[in-house]
C-alpha cells in the first residue's frame, strides 16, 4: 500500500496550461487522500512554466521541473532516471497519461517499481476504460483516481492563489479579453477585429476592456487596440497568479479556447468561451461556476453581437474587489 507514515508520492503533470488547471482538483484529492498518512511527502514532476504556480497551491512538498528532456538528450534522461529511482516513491499518479509520461515507468528498471496510476503498460492501477479519450478531462481524471482508490475529486480551487494587481491601476469595472491562442491552430481564434468591436461595446457600457496575452501575441493584441483605443493591454505583463486575481475582480471575461480561460473560469469570473470545429467542449471545456460556451464551425462566422448577447456582467459588489 502507498499509504502509511513517510509515504513518498509522485504526481506527474507536465502541461499545457488548460490541462494543468484542470488537474487542480486531482491534486487536491491526492493531497487529502495521502494527508491521512502522517509525514506523507508529495512531489510534482512538471515543467518550468508551472513551477511557481504549483508551489503556491500548497498541494506539494516539492516541485521538480525536469519532466520533459529532449528526445536525444541522453544526459538529461539519465539524470531524470537517477532522480526518480532515488526518490523512494511508493506510488505515482501519472495525470499526463501521454506516451512520454508512461515511459517514465520504464525508467525504474530493473526495479523496484512503484505503484502506478495511469495508462503505462503493466502498471499496478491502470485506467483501462477503452473510452477514456471520449471523457471530459475532469471526468477522465476522476475515474482514473477512483481506480486508484480515491473516491472524490473536487472542482479546481484557486483560493490559495493570490497576487497584488493594484499596480495595474484598473477601474472598478473592467472586462477581460483573451484574443490569443495556439499559433499553430489559427482556426481556434475569433478574428481580432471582432474582439476590437466587442471591446468598443464594453467601453460603451462604461466597462474598461483589458486585453490579456503573452508578449508573443503582440500582433493580435495590437489589432484589438487598433480597433478600440479605450482597450487596455496587459500582454506580457501578467503571470498565472495575476490572471487569477484579475479574474476575481473582473465583471466578466470573453476569450478563445485557450489556457488562460481555464484559469479565469476556475476563479469564478462569468465568462464566455468561443469554440470552433478545432476543439470539442464536451472533452475539454472550461469549467467554473458561470461559464458560457459559444460554438461555431468557423469562428469567422460568429458576430460580435452574438457574443455580446451571451455576456453576463456581474455587479461590482460581487467581484470581491
Amino acid at each position: 500500500m502507498a499509504e502509511g507514515p513517510g509515504a513518498r508520492i509522485l504526481v506527474i503533470k507536465l502541461g499545457a496550461l488548460g490541462d494543468f488547471v484542470q488537474a487542480l482538483g486531482p491534486f487536491a484529492a491526492i493531497r487529502r487522500h495521502h494527508g491521512a498518512a502522517e509525514g506523507a511527502h508529495i512531489t510534482l514532476l512538471t515543467t518550468g512554466p508551472y513551477a511557481d504556480f504549483a508551489a503556491a497551491t500548497g498541494y506539494f512538498d516539492a516541485v521538480w521541473t525536469d519532466g520533459r528532456p529532449g528526445a536525444l538528450d541522453v544526459g538529461k534522461w539519465l539524470d531524470l532516471r537517477r532522480r526518480l529511482r532515488r526518490g523512494g516513491f511508493r506510488r505515482v499518479y501519472d495525470l499526463q497519461t501521454s506516451g512520454r509520461s508512461s515511459f517514465f515507468l520504464r525508467l525504474f528498471w530493473p526495479g523496484p517499481y512503484p505503484e502506478w496510476s495511469g495508462v503505462a503498460r503493466g502498471c499496478s492501477h491502470p485506467h483501462a476504460n477503452p473510452r477514456r479519450d471520449f471523457l471530459h478531462t475532469l471526468d477522465r481524471q476522476a475515474e482514473q483516481l477512483r481506480v486508484a482508490g480515491i473516491a472524490h475529486v473536487p472542482a479546481p480551487d484557486l483560493s490559495r492563489i493570490g497576487a497584488d494587481t493594484a499596480r495595474f491601476g484598473l477601474p472598478d469595472r473592467y472586462a477581460l479579453l483573451v484574443p490569443g491562442g495556439a499559433r499553430h491552430r489559427p482556426a481556434k481564434r475569433w478574428p481580432a477585429d471582432r474582439f476590437g468591436a466587442l471591446a468598443r461595446w464594453f467601453a460603451g457600457q462604461g466597462i474598461e476592456p483589458v486585453v490579456l496575452g503573452t508578449a508573443a501575441e503582440g500582433g493580435v493584441v495590437d489589432a484589438v487596440r487598433a480597433a478600440c483605443a479605450e482597450a487596455r493591454t496587459l500582454a506580457g505583463e501578467t503571470d498565472l497568479a495575476d490572471i487569477v486575481r484579475l479574474a476575481r475582480g473582473a465583471v466578466c471575461a470573453v476569450g478563445n479556447d485557450t489556457g488562460p480561460m481555464h484559469l479565469i473560469a476556475a476563479a469564478g469570473c462569468p465568462c464566455v468561451v468561443l469554440y470552433s470545429h478545432e476543439s470539442d467542449p464536451a472533452l475539454c471545456a472550461q469549467r467554473g461556476p458561470d461559464v458560457t460556451i459559444v460554438r461555431r464551425e468557423r469562428l469567422a462566422d460568429l458576430s460580435e453581437e452574438e457574443v455580446a448577447n451571451a455576456v453576463k456582467v456581474r455587479r461590482p459588489s460581487l467581484t470581491g474587489r
